[in-house]
């Protein structure tokens, strides 16, 4: 969203780009623009967002005293093993709500003592819900939501002490709870999966177990969203912000490695449009339609300096991750024991939490995910022609092969613009000549279905065919 409040893809038009809509698709030109309202069901889930859940949950989770990864797992008012069997609970009863489609697990394997964090051999456990998507090719894309359950305090390998961890990360959790509680109601084309993971301050190794199991088994990732200290709003810097979350994005995927990739991108300037970063303004241009007044802040990095996130897990699987974060931390309240000390209330407790902001952070994820999971996939096999010097772009991509399918959207950038700022509406055509020069612009197609839901961007690579 521009400071001016105008949906960037709102700017004027150049001309036509390939064939004109055929009168049939009008439908459509109600999703463009400023013109575009939004899905009723997305508006819908989005309001069934509850502050009063997001609060139960936080509050029953920082109850258990401790949810270290090595913590108490015997006893039903503490440690790890009670908040996991209350998050499947939580999980089950969803499940029972929506008739069974929401499948509930949970997903272990032995993690042997590290050294540095982890002092004995521990089971890590994932407790995984997941709605599978009805369309018979949509149903394939997986889209992923997590918050990892487990805390510490000071010291990393203390699995006695008191650990609330009320932000750090039951905020994140009790978001995801919500989530599969409002979404699992309804039906989406795509697979989406509500994940609480583990062993997230120990070394990323719940999410990690999750990622490599995903890639072993060829499971489609399409994207994967954590959420990570999302329930703060007054930092310790004294700033109290409570209309912005950071969504933080890779550029240069961890996974490209070769020398003939990182030409490519030098070639092509395309560092700052990576799957991640395509993700990440797709959120935002989401929040923009469905959460007004509460705005995505675009971070063009993997994290934050000395700290990580689950995202990094997938990320390095070669998955699509982004993170979710409060604009504003205070580290008084992050990984510290609960003391009182010089008049400074340290320890991550649930009185520190700010409920409306973390529901917020949710309706983004919300509206994201049903976004995400109701659209087709991306024109795959795109390509910028680059066979001979022209003053044009021409873009070819291969056909999509959802029922609902309906056409394209090619948008464009200036070089040094972070945002996509134009959009031109396409028929099915399976390419596209544009007026402006491949050399000036950054270019990106995403499908549309008959209903007027967009795709993630595409990004081209350059070919002489």
């Amino acid at each position: 969203m521009l400071a001016n409040g105008h949906n960037p893809l709102c700017r004027p038009r150049v001309r036509q780009c390939g064939q004109a809509v055929a009168p049939a698709a009008l439908a459509m030109l109600l999703w463009t623009g400023c013109a575009r309202p939004g899905d009723p069901l997305i508006h819908q889930i989005v309001s069934d967002i509850s502050e009063e859940s997001i609060r139960t949950s936080v509050a029953t989770l920082a109850a258990f005293g401790t949810r270290h990864t090595t913590s108490e797992t015997e006893r039903e008012d503490r440690g790890i093993g009670a908040a996991r069997r209350w998050i499947k609970a939580e999980f089950d009863r969803y499940s029972a709500e929506s008739g069974g489609r929401l499948q509930v697990e949970m997903q272990s394997y032995l993690q042997p003592a590290d050294g540095r964090r982890i002092h004995r051999d521990v089971e890590i456990v994932n407790v995984v819900a997941t709605l599978p998507g009805l369309d018979p090719v949509g149903s394939g894309r997986v889209y992923v939501v997590s918050g990892h359950y487990d805390s510490i305090p000071s010291d990393p390998a203390d699995f006695t002490s008191e650990a609330p961890g009320a932000n750090d990360d039951a905020s994140g959790v009790a978001a995801v709870l919500e989530l599969a509680r409002v979404m699992s109601k309804h039906s989406f084309e795509a697979t989406l999966v509500f994940a609480a993971v583990a062993g997230e301050e120990q070394g990323l190794y719940g999410s990690a177990h999750m990622a490599k199991k995903y890639k072993a088994d060829g499971v489609n990732v399409a994207g994967m969203f954590t959420n990570d200290i999302i329930g703060n709003t007054l930092g310790g810097n004294g700033i109290r912000d409570t209309t912005h979350v950071r969504v933080f994005s890779e550029g240069v995927p961890v996974v490209e490695s070769t020398q003939e990739e990182r030409d490519l991108r030098l070639a092509t300037g395309s560092e700052n449009d990576s799957p991640a970063r395509q993700l990440a303004r797709f959120i935002d241009e989401t929040a923009d339609l469905y959460t007004p007044g509460f705005d995505v802040v675009l971070i063009y990095r993997r994290d934050r300096f000395l700290r990580g996130g689950d995202h990094t897990s997938f990320s390095k699987e070669g998955y699509t991750a982004v993170r979710f974060c409060e604009m504003n931390e205070d580290y008084t309240h992050q990984h510290q024991d609960v003391r009182l000390e010089s008049g400074i209330q340290y320890g991550d407790l649930p009185y520190f939490v700010d409920y409306p902001y973390i529901a917020q952070v949710a309706r983004v994820n919300a509206a994201a995910l049903a976004a995400l999971a109701l659209a087709p996939a991306p024109p795959a096999n795109l390509r910028v022609i680059t066979a001979k010097l022209e003053y044009t772009t021409t873009l070819q991509w291969d056909p999509g092969f959802e029922a609902d399918h309906a056409g394209y959207e090619v948008v464009w950038r200036a070089t040094t613009s972070p945002i996509w700022e134009h959009s031109q509406m396409l028929g099915v055509q399976t390419g596209c000549k544009h007026p402006l020069s491949k050399d000036n612009y950054i270019f990106g197609v995403r499908s549309i279905d008959k209903t007027g839901h967009r795709s993630v961007v595409a990004y081209p690579r350059p070919s002489r065919d």
